[in-house]
C-alpha cells in the first residue's frame, strides 16, 4: 500500500468515526490527489480551524478558485459548518478531509470527474 492510499484510508476513517459520513472513496481519492503534495507535510496537510487567515485561504483558493463559487457569506458559513461537523476540538483536521466535506456540501463532486 502507497503512503498516498495509507493517507486516504486514514481520511475514510475521520469521515467515518468523526464526521459521521461514509466516504465516496473515488471522489476522496480525488480531492486528496488534488491536494498534491501538502498531503504528506504535516503543517500542510491539516488545516488550522480557528485561524482566519487559514479560512481565508480556503475560501479564496479552493472554493473561488477550484470550485468555481461565486463569492458571498455562504462559503465561509460553509467552511465554518464543516469545521464544527469535523469538531473544532478535534486538533487534526485534515485538509483533504475538510475539502471532501466542501465539494460534497456544494454538489461540486462534477470538478473532480
Amino acid at each position: 500500500m502507497s503512503k498516498r492510499d495509507e493517507l486516504i484510508a486514514k481520511y475514510a476513517e475521520d469521515l467515518s468515526s468523526k464526521c459521521n459520513m461514509t466516504a465516496d472513496m473515488p471522489l476522496l481519492t480525488k480531492v486528496t490527489i488534488g491536494c498534491g503534495p501538502a498531503i504528506y507535510s504535516d503543517d500542510a496537510s491539516t488545516v488550522a480551524g480557528s485561524d482566519p487567515a487559514e479560512l481565508e485561504t480556503i475560501r479564496k483558493n479552493f472554493l473561488i478558485k477550484k470550485l468555481g463559487l461565486e463569492d458571498g457569506p455562504k462559503l465561509m458559513e460553509a467552511i465554518n459548518a464543516v469545521i464544527d461537523t469535523y469538531g473544532r476540538a478535534n486538533r487534526n483536521k485534515y485538509r483533504a478531509v475538510v475539502y471532501y466535506m466542501l465539494v460534497k456540501h456544494f454538489g461540486k463532486e462534477a470538478v473532480y470527474k
